[in-house]
């Protein structure tokens, strides 16, 4: 049986990986809506190459470039924040991928959640700003959310047929970005440039930038908590540097499961569109006698202070995540833009979750309230240069 996808951020890295997943499973899938809120020369493409019935884009020019070129299959053109929910909802779409980067993906995702869609997680922040939310919402509409980063669709692959209350820990892996094997003194003079060399995958800017702080681990960490319902206590980060062992469940008797695969974002994404089925991805396996070892290491958070934070954020809860999530993209985008240090990432959030006063995150409104106000503040902190 063919089903319908819709893809948010199809012009991304996981949209894009999405797409060539769909064109190698031939019929399987159809598309039937596209969101994307930049590259509108291959988003474009795009609506020319699927037809879907739907499409959204950011402002209202661009969305008149796409009506002019999609006129001829009758593809309705929407834009703005109300056009990516219109897109998450869309009639015929049995599988949403949430794959919009940053706090703008929550929304749409949650409104895919609540019309009872299974969605393939790949907008991490969804979870760790309103996860509460999307667990209650889950379970009352029935949606099925199915992680693809590749960490935790790793830990809901090793949890598929273990029950929860055998689970002593789970353990996310990280790559230890470009800065790993830097000296620490030398981390302060490192330049955007180099922050955005990573040495095993290929993601968009932000991403990059938080994984060379390990950010990424910290917001995956609270997102974890969330998807497979987790106390904080059960959940750590290792140091893996060759990528081949994505997540590691540790049972009450002492096993220790573990899920390997190569390091191609196409078979997590795969997997949450075929789930609970597998199919052949045209990929080579993974060859470990040409990796030859596997190393673990303990996270040093003298490397990583904003790993540190989001640990911090992770114990207490509430809306402290929220607001450390909305400084980090603050302080991501100031740096992307060369308007401040390396360094100053970790001073931005510090302050921010410093000055934060704890409330309930437990709406919308209120995750919304939140994270305005905390974006205001990091704005506050960002150097002057």
């Amino acid at each position: 049986m063919t089903r319908g996808i819709a893809i948010l951020g199809s012009t991304g890295s996981i949209g894009r990986n999405t797409l060539d997943v769909v064109d190698r499973l031939g019929d399987t899938f159809r598309v039937t809506a596209l969101a994307a809120g930049s590259n509108m020369t291959l988003f474009a493409a795009q609506v020319e190459k699927y037809r879907p019935a739907l499409v959204s884009v950011s402002d209202r020019r661009d969305a008149e470039k796409i009506r002019g070129i999609s006129r001829r299959w009758r593809t309705k053109v929407v834009h703005g924040p109300e056009g990516a929910v219109e897109v998450a909802r869309a009639d015929g779409a049995d599988i949403v991928v949430s794959a919009i980067t940053g706090m703008s993906g929550f929304r749409p995702t949650l409104e895919a959640v609540r019309a009872g869609r299974r969605v393939a997680l790949a907008n991490k922040e969804s979870m760790v700003v309103g996860g509460a939310i999307l667990r209650r919402e889950a379970v009352r509409s029935g949606a099925k959310i199915i992680p693809v980063d590749s960490e935790h669709s790793g830990v809901f692959q090793c949890l598929n047929k273990e029950r929860g209350r055998y689970v002593r820990k789970v353990i996310l892996t990280a790559s230890g970005g470009p800065f790993f094997r830097t000296p620490l003194k030398d981390l302060p003079h490192k330049t955007l440039e180099e922050a955005l060399r990573h040495p095993r995958w290929v993601m968009g800017r932000k991403v990059t930038v938080d994984s060379a702080t390990l950010m990424n681990k910290g917001l995956e960490l609270i997102e974890a908590r969330w998807l497979f319902d987790l106390e904080p206590a059960k959940l750590d980060v290792l140091i893996h540097p060759q990528s081949a062992v994505h997540a590691l469940v540790e049972l009450e008797d002492g096993s220790v499961l573990a899920q390997l695969s190569a390091t191609d974002m196409r078979i997590p994404i795969q997997y949450a569109l075929t789930w609970p089925s597998r199919r052949d991805t045209g990929l080579p396996g993974l060859d470990l006698a040409r990796i030859k070892r596997l190393e673990f290491r303990k996270v040093d958070e003298r490397r990583y202070p904003l790993f540190a934070l989001a640990r911090e954020a992770l114990r207490a809860g509430g809306s402290l995540p929220v607001a450390l999530n909305a400084a980090n993209e603050v302080a991501v985008a100031a740096f992307l833009e060369k308007k401040m240090l390396f360094p100053d990432l970790r001073a931005v959030v510090a302050e921010v979750m410093a000055e934060h006063r704890a409330r309930p995150a437990d709406s919308i409104e209120a995750i919304t309230d939140i994270d305005k106000e905390a974006r205001r503040e990091a704005r506050r902190f960002i150097p002057q240069r």
